[in-house]
């Protein structure tokens, strides 16, 4: 059968050649040709998604794996069916591997732009910057001539993963571990020097209250001190006045005795016994007797007291009442018995 029947789905570009002309082209289109002179081109639409695995140096000379994918979609068919065969078969197949070559160009753009961003970047930049890495190398594809001469447009750039080699990563591994177990050791050395710190404050607290407790004591002691200062004032100034008046007091009755015994200064001793009160006391006038006696013991020779006499006087001395006897006589001078 010669007559044949094209139904392209929407996402498919259909080109119809006949003689080395296009007869008609569009996306989805539906038609009869005639098999012997009739040329059919398809180029797909549809966006379509490359993975791909890159293996880079960075700038510090270290190896890194890339892992991702590349999406992509043709915008325009015929410069791209230009460049690449993608004339269809009777069957319906592709004549040529030149569909399956796209791809593989794509990555190789891909690559080489990945490779620009990675050798400017350290192995921990590369590791941690998979934003920045996507955004430049797509940013680079977007502006790549090679890319813009197939008429296919790169749509997103997505990086995976970023592994280093497995030496690499336990190193990594390690320094990140010692880091973290840095960063612990600081933490609980921050937390052992607030505790020393707070402990501080409260000793230096304590210390303040127990210097505020002294200061108020001070304040004390000396409010009693003054106090007590003032007290003994006040009771000198009345020692003062005690003696003052003591001596005032003394003074008139030394004047009072003074002015007293002004009539008597010249009486004999004897005279003023006998005209006190107790004057008429036989005890005391026998004893005045022996004392008149004793002042003139020079011209006695001799004394004589009877029995009865001293018996008397003995029993005055322990309180019985004296005897109403006369005093004993002394003798004349000269006279002897």
């Amino acid at each position: 059968m010669v007559i044949g029947y094209m139904k392209a789905a929407p996402t498919s570009y259909v080109m119809q050649f006949e003689g080395g002309r296009m007869v008609r082209e569009g996306a989805g289109l539906s038609f009869f040709y005639w098999k012997p002179s009739a040329t059919l081109v398809s180029v797909p639409l549809s966006s379509a998604d490359v993975p791909f695995v890159f293996n880079e140096v960075t700038r510090d000379f270290q190896a890194v794996t890339l892992q991702g994918q590349l999406t992509y979609r043709v915008a325009d068919a015929r410069k791209l069916a230009g460049l690449l065969d993608y004339s269809l078969s009777a069957s319906g197949r592709y004549r040529s591997e030149d569909p399956e070559k796209l791809p593989e160009r794509l990555v190789q753009v891909a690559q080489v732009r990945a490779r620009t961003v990675v050798q400017g970047l350290t192995l921990r930049e590369v590791l941690v910057s998979a934003q920045t890495i996507e955004d430049q190398v797509l940013a680079s594809l977007a502006s790549a001539e090679p890319i813009r001469a197939l008429g296919v447009e790169v749509m997103a750039f997505s990086l995976l993963s970023a592994k280093p080699t497995p030496e690499m990563a336990r190193a990594l591994e390690a320094e990140a571990r010692e880091g973290l177990q840095r960063q612990a050791d600081e933490a609980i050395y921050a937390r052992r020097n607030a505790a020393v710190e707070q402990e501080r404050r409260i000793k230096e607290s304590e210390l303040a209250t127990e210097l505020a407790v002294q200061e108020r004591q001070r304040q004390l002691r000396e409010a009693k001190m003054a106090a007590d200062i003032a007290v003994e004032e006040q009771r000198a100034a009345l020692m003062e006045r005690w003696t003052q008046n003591e001596k005032q007091a003394a003074d008139a009755r030394a004047y009072a005795l003074e002015k007293t015994l002004a009539p008597v200064r010249g009486v004999d001793w004897k005279t003023l016994m006998a005209t006190s009160a107790s004057g008429g006391d036989p005890a005391l006038n026998i004893a005045l007797a022996f004392r008149e006696m004793a002042e003139n013991a020079q011209r006695i020779g001799e004394l004589n007291v009877s029995p009865d006499l001293l018996h008397s006087l003995m029993s005055a001395g322990v309180g019985s009442k004296p005897p109403q006897v006369s005093a004993p006589r002394a003798p004349s001078p000269g006279r002897e018995r």
